[in-house]
């Protein structure tokens, strides 16, 4: 056959600028894709030598070949799998996006047959992505029982036909590769990019390097297979060892430690998937980046597609590793195109729901390896109850805190609070602060502690931004204990009509006081600082000083203990005299000290110390 030079079918130009520059994010895939392919071509003729035993001519020995030439700057793409005759060639690289494995799926649909193979490639426009790296393209094919035939093209418009040599079945694609490409000559750039997308393969894929023997100096050829081929989560769970989990797990997350635990399942329904993921023991390394996303590697029939989607898997689950692979993902196509793929939620969603299940049952089943988990994870896990509302209440359950009714160390839940607390408590208190040190003895407990009632002290940095966000737990709000009013206005009404002028002066003389008023919640010390009920508490606004950042003025009520004497006593002052200096510094003091027991930092320290030396000599 003389050559023949033929015409695309398509508006190649603008086709090939839209694959070459938007459909892909990173032009390594086009290696990717040609092996993806070929691994396809072999399946196919795998799956059709079961009724036509000829075609496989014998074969056993499946394998995708590449092979890279320095002096010719060429890579050679190579596999024994079905081929193409001159037609196949004409339909399938002369029309662009018709793809030939969507249509022999469609065939073997339609011919009713078991055993489908899940061939990788549906949308027909991964062979294009070479002229990504390439600018001449050419490909010899052959089918069983075919003459062999040359396509050429350098995405121009056109290709050219022309008759072949080559006597074996298969397809070898040859790209003269661009002078900004040759970095695809290397050996270290052809493995890392197989290891990278194209590792679990099923087909052994193989590095052809020319080696001289020390004895003779002769130049001879030989293969080094590249890929593992060792896809551990396509394999049932009862064949897999624990030391095969671990070792899979070190293998992708570079994590010197065992897993502490490992979920594996296939998930089938709507959308099937299988799953392999591990639950840390201790924060690996790449969280002490400060990486917001989760990174699990997703694969479509085990060839790599991307380890940065934002919607795989939520943020606060991040310490999760682990591998997804999907059959109903289509794999020619970018990870931005991808992320916006309905069925990377429903995915999401069932993973979520999967690993927090994991987790609640770790907590019960083994509450020592869970506690360490808490420690390593639990900031992390709480991010959950700012923008996970679905499952806020299920990651609620997962967490641990510190309580009065605990020694400093011990651990208490929501459930167990719920469970100890009376029948008549309608709401969950807690107050979070820096330490436990320096709030198990602040003012707000006081009349608690009287009363009996535990109170959670919650002294992660995270807690005071994200607790307020879940709001209740169960049908019980949760309640800071240092925001909002808590007092029995009856038990105060006489002692309010005593104190109104005092009260009143007191308002007026204090700045940032949004109001004065006396309380029940204290039963030792005289006064105390109550934010609003969704105001930022003391210790957040210090932190966020800490970090350079602007805090603006906040307004809290100072309530007064009508029982101490200190507050006896500057009501005594002022009944008799209004206008005794010493009433403005006992006042102050007053303010002062409330402001210590509220955590924060007095604004003045100078002042404060000349108030207490006053009161000391006099």
């Amino acid at each position: 056959m003389a050559e023949e030079t033929m015409q695309f079918k398509t508006e190649l130009e603008q086709l090939l600028h839209l694959i070459t520059h938007s459909l892909y994010s990173h032009r390594e895939v086009f290696l990717r894709e040609l092996i993806s392919n070929a691994c396809d071509a072999i399946d196919k003729v795998r799956f059709e030598g079961l009724n036509n035993p000829d075609l496989l001519d014998g074969q056993d020995d499946w394998k995708i070949s590449l092979r890279a030439n320095a002096e010719a700057k060429t890579l050679t793409i190579t596999d024994n799998g079905i081929g193409m005759s001159r037609e196949q060639v004409i339909e399938n690289l002369g029309t662009i996006a018709h793809s030939g494995t969507k249509a022999f799926l469609a065939k073997a649909k339609e011919a009713d047959l078991e055993n489908n193979p899940d061939l990788i490639g549906q949308f027909g426009v991964g062979f294009y992505a070479s002229f990504m790296v390439a600018d001449d393209v050419t490909v010899i094919s052959k089918a069983h029982g075919e003459d062999a035939v040359q396509w050429e093209s350098k995405g121009t418009g056109e290709f050219t036909l022309s008759d072949s040599d080559k006597t074996t079945r298969g397809t070898e694609i040859v790209l003269h590769l661009k002078e900004d490409a040759e970095e695809y000559l290397n050996e270290w750039t052809i493995n890392s990019t197989v290891k990278k997308f194209s590792d679990f393969l099923e087909h052994p894929v193989v590095l052809i390097k020319k080696v001289k023997d020390e004895e003779t100096e002769i130049e001879e050829e030989k293969e080094e297979q590249i890929n593992t081929q060792k896809a551990i989560w396509l394999r049932p769970k009862n064949e897999i060892t624990d030391e095969e989990y671990g070792e899979f797990y070190k293998h992708i997350s570079h994590d010197m430690n065992s897993p502490a635990e490992t979920i594996h399942y296939n998930a089938e329904g709507a959308i099937e998937f299988k799953a392999l993921l591990f639950i840390p023991e201790a924060k690996p390394f790449d969280m002490m980046n400060n990486d917001p996303k989760a990174h699990l590697n997703l694969y479509v029939q085990r060839v790599f597609i991307s380890n940065e989607f934002d919607n795989l898997l939520p943020s606060y689950l991040r310490f999760v590793k682990g591998v997804v692979d999907s059959s109903d993902l289509p794999l020619n196509v970018s990870r931005e195109i991808l992320q916006e793929n309905p069925m990377l939620d429903k995915i999401r969603k069932n993973l979520t729901s999967r690993i927090l299940k994991t987790l609640a049952a770790m907590k019960k089943k083994d509450y020592a390896e869970f506690l360490i988990f808490h420690e390593n994870f639990s900031a992390i896990l709480k991010e959950g109850l700012q923008n996970d509302w679905e499952n806020k209440e299920k990651i609620a359950e997962l967490l641990l805190f510190e309580s009065t009714n605990k020694e400093a160390g011990e651990k208490t839940c929501f459930d167990d609070y719920l469970e100890n607390m009376a029948d008549d408590q309608e709401e969950i208190l807690y107050l979070a602060g820096e330490n436990r040190g320096s709030i198990e003895n602040s003012p707000y407990l006081e009349s608690f502690k009287a009363d009996g009632k535990e109170v959670l002290l919650m002294i992660d940095p995270i807690d005071d931004f994200v607790i307020p966000q879940l709001m209740e737990f169960k049908g019980k709000k949760l309640k800071a204990v240092n925001k909002g009013d808590i007092d029995d206005k009856d038990a105060l009404e006489e002692e309010s009509k005593t104190f109104e002028g005092f009260i009143g002066y007191a308002k007026d003389l204090l700045d940032g006081v949004k109001e004065v008023k006396l309380t029940t919640r204290l039963k030792d010390s005289a006064a105390v600082l109550v934010g609003e009920e969704h105001s930022m508490s003391p210790h957040i606004e210090e932190m966020m000083r800490r970090m350079g950042q602007e805090v603006p003025p906040r307004e809290s009520v100072l309530e007064l203990n009508p029982e101490h004497a200190v507050v006896k006593k500057v009501q005594a002052l002022y009944n008799a005299d209004a206008k005794d200096p010493k009433i403005g510094t006992l006042t102050q003091l007053l303010h002062d000290q409330a402001v210590i027991g509220s955590g924060a930092k007095i604004s003045d320290p100078a002042g404060f110390a000349a108030r207490l030396n006053e009161m000391i000599a006099d």
